[in-house]
């Protein structure tokens, strides 16, 4: 009895191989191209700690950290020669920490609600044709250079400020927290909205149909069902903003001054931690004076400051995540 081959399908070509071999090395080479891009960032952000934290301890070294961290006076022009009053100088943080977070509270109370809103209009109410002006005219905010930020801060806004406040009886200095917090605020609208809308239109329209069959109207749908959906990703688009608020330079140098006050009075001159860094690394003076040295450890502070806002976001969006399909 003859046997018969089975033909178990097409055999592989030369041809064949070979470009399956070529297929398998390109695979390999652009997963060791993304393994590299991946180590280049690890390493940019390694280097830039270990700088920060090599020059902070050399001023730790000078400058008791306690004093630094507790400090309630900031004043880092030391003297050129130690028989000089005040040749120590002052580093205490807190006027400079305080500063920060006047300024950022008063940007964010402005870009919440302003920023929200839009997100909830351009989400759930605008057409599309309203959709496509609107949007393009927000994102031009972010744009536009910080320095056109604080030039109109300083020309239009704090003089606006300070004659208002006049009129008022109030005394305002010429450059206040609240003019740079007032702008600032309008500079990081942009990044809420455009986050937040994002977060609102990935909310399945399965919810939203469910809440309108049930009798609820757009405005309860809205308020109960798509924001608290979205909140994840609307508190990481806050704490983003912070984080934003808080980095900010050209407008504290040009609109809020620096002057390292202690106060809560918006209508008072106050400076902020990065405005100090530039202050600090301008002129003409010895790298290796606590002066200078100060600089890293406000970078330092900085850095931790804004990795425990973004640890703080992570956790947000990770705790309160919902999953869809």
């Amino acid at each position: 009895m003859a046997v018969t081959d089975v033909d178990a399908g097409p055999r592989e070509t030369p041809v064949d191989f070979v470009n399956s071999k070529r297929s398998k090395i390109m695979e390999r080479l652009i997963i060791g191209v993304m393994i590299l891009c991946s180590l280049v960032a690890v390493l940019v952000t390694i280097g830039i700690v270990a700088s920060l934290l090599g020059q902070a301890w050399a001023f730790f070294e000078r400058i008791s950290f306690w004093d630094f961290i507790t400090g309630t006076k900031w004043s880092p022009q030391t003297a050129l020669r130690a028989d000089q009053v005040a040749a120590e100088g002052a580093f205490g943080v807190i006027p400079l920490f305080t500063g920060t977070l006047l300024i950022s509270t008063i940007a964010m109370a402005v870009a919440t609600p302003l920023g929200l809103a839009s997100a909830v209009y351009l989400a759930e109410y605008a057409n599309r044709r309203t959709r496509d002006v609107i949007k393009p005219l927000l994102e031009i905010l972010a744009g536009i250079p910080t320095v056109v930020y604080g030039f109109f801060a300083a020309l239009m806004v704090a003089p606006f400020i300070r004659w208002t406040g006049g009129s008022m009886g109030l005394e305002v200095a010429s450059e206040s927290a609240l003019a740079a917090g007032l702008v600032m605020g309008i500079m990081i609208i942009p990044l809420i909205s455009s986050l937040s809308d994002d977060v609102i239109n990935a909310v399945p329209q399965a919810l939203r149909d469910a809440s309108l069959g049930l009798g609820a109207t757009q405005a309860e749908t809205i308020r109960k069902v798509i924001l608290p959906a979205a909140i994840p990703g609307i508190a990481g688009s806050l704490l983003l903003a912070a984080s934003r608020a808080i980095g900010e330079t050209m407008i504290v140098v040009m609109a809020a001054g620096l002057a390292a006050n202690l106060t809560a009075n918006p209508l008072d001159a106050v400076t902020t931690i990065t405005a100090q860094i530039v202050a600090l690394l301008q002129g003409d003076q010895e790298f290796d004076s606590a002066k200078t040295l100060s600089a890293f450890a406000l970078g330092l502070l900085l850095f931790v400051a804004t990795l425990c806002l973004n640890y703080a976001s992570l956790r947000i969006v990770k705790k309160y995540r919902e999953q869809y399909d």
